[in-house]
């Protein structure tokens, strides 16, 4: 099948599609061209992902508007199957690709999902098919890996027996299916024709602006949108950090910079987590690695923000310490599990590195998530007797909290605030004594012996 034809194909919407991986972002792909009258066939290496999908439920845990009505719809009308067998996929004409990318403890890429999907489609890839791929990768991945990969398991030539490109995906746990409709998009190709063709595609789903260019270009502006972002969270703990040791609010701080043209200060708080901006950064990296550059903010940024969940260690130690407590056996009530506010993602977790530690410290640390199966439950019944609450996500159900309530249960009511839900105020009020990053702790003794009034 050449090109043109399948561009018909595509404006008809008459195309069956494929798509690899069904998690975070292969499942609302694939929910939303099947919305739009696609055949959509899912491929999924979890079985029991599979068959949740086929009996009309999504498989994405948490507050995602609109995506378990639509997974029921597209499922019910047959537009979006899912199957567990690659040899499925051999009428498909477009092959979209969504599988994980992470990196390892060294910082280096690890396509090994990436690779067995393109060996597994090589035997069944239609002639003339269309493979994209919306994971985020390294620089040079498309040209390297994946293009060598998918001409020896096909025993095809590019161009020839199938064509191929990028569309890197720009979704967030929370906001997926608005995202998938309102972000902007980078397509590459391959060759512009190729590249024009899945703008085409993508132009079904996506309402907002989508811009055409090579694979390489479309890798690296991925990275660095991520990666930029990262450098400017470590920025903004550095100021936390700053305002914490000189007698400042960083969140006060915050506002005021903001008001400046042309200014953009994130915000800062107990760590970095998610699939993609710790990993992100070590990717954009990675295409350099064998040459002369030198790479001074991306490395710098990571390590910053890394430290945080260790910073929030200090906290809680000098909160602690405050009273006459310490770690060592202490009953530490840990706020959220998740790496985003609302939503069930764990990947990455600040909270899992901030436990281990506590743990590796003799402290007992009680975990409460509401959107984490294994974490939910009563948050009073949790906090019963602890020695110290620490906030390490902004959950919804966190910032509507009773603090009063919660200062009642505990042995010892210490709050250590790393999402800055809570002002010092308000928490002295309520009986709390309060550390948060980027606020001094004298600004707390300051509250509480001058600004406290009993709450009524």
């Amino acid at each position: 099948m050449m090109l043109d034809e399948l561009k018909i194909k595509i404006q008809a919407k008459e195309a069956r599609l494929a798509v690899i991986g069904l998690g975070y972002v292969g499942f609302p792909v694939a929910c939303e061209f099947a919305r739009l009258g696609f055949d959509v066939l899912g491929v999924d290496l979890r079985r029991d992902r599979v068959d949740m999908i086929n009996s009309g439920q999504s498989p994405i845990i948490g507050n995602e508007p609109g995506l378990s009505e639509l997974a029921a719809e597209v499922i019910g009308k047959r537009k979006f199957r899912a199957e567990f067998d690659y040899e499925q996929m051999v009428d498909r004409d477009v092959i979209i690709i969504c599988v994980e990318t992470p990196v390892d403890e060294h910082n280096i890429p690890r396509y090994t999902a990436l690779r067995s999907a393109l060996n597994q489609l090589g035997p069944v890839l239609k002639d003339g098919a269309l493979v994209i791929v919306e994971s985020t990768i390294a620089p040079r991945t498309m040209q390297d890996v994946v293009l060598p990969n998918l001409e020896q398991a096909t025993l095809k030539r590019l161009n020839d027996g199938f064509y191929l490109g990028n569309c890197p995906e720009r979704v967030m746990p929370g906001k997926l299916l608005a995202n998938i409709r309102g972000v902007h998009r980078v397509v590459g190709g391959m060759t512009p024709e190729t590249a024009q063709v899945i703008a085409l595609l993508y132009r079904h789903i996506v309402h907002a602006e989508i811009d055409q260019t090579d694979c390489i270009t479309a890798e690296v502006v991925k990275t660095v949108e991520n990666t930029y972002r990262d450098v400017q969270i470590a920025f903004a703990n550095e100021v936390a950090l700053i305002c914490e040791q000189v007698g400042g609010d960083v969140w006060r701080v915050r506002e005021l910079v903001n008001k400046s043209p042309g200014r953009m200060m994130l915000m800062p708080g107990a760590g970095v987590g998610g699939h993609c901006i710790p990993k992100d950064p070590w990717l954009l990296a990675y295409s350099v690695h064998e040459d002369d550059v030198q790479l001074r903010i991306i490395p710098a940024a990571r390590s910053v923000n890394n430290y945080m969940p260790y910073h929030m260690v200090e906290l809680i130690k000098k909160g602690l310490e405050s009273i006459g407590s310490q770690i060592p056996r202490a009953k530490i009530l840990v706020m959220g599990y998740s790496y985003l506010e609302d939503s069930d993602d764990s990947r990455n977790s600040p909270s899992k590195v901030l436990i281990g530690y506590l743990e590796d410290q003799d402290a007992d640390c009680i975990i409460h998530d509401p959107f984490i199966e294994d974490y939910q439950g009563s948050l009073l019944d949790k906090a019963q007797g602890c020695d110290a609450a620490v906030i390490m996500v902004g959950h919804t159900e966190y910032r509507k909290l009773d603090l009063k309530a919660l200062s009642a249960v505990m042995k010892t009511p210490v709050l250590i605030d790393g999402r800055s839900v809570f002002d010092p105020a308000t928490a002295a009020r309520a009986g709390f004594t309060y550390w948060g990053v980027g606020v001094h702790p004298e600004a707390h003794e300051k509250i509480q012996m001058n600004e406290v009034k009993p709450i009524q």
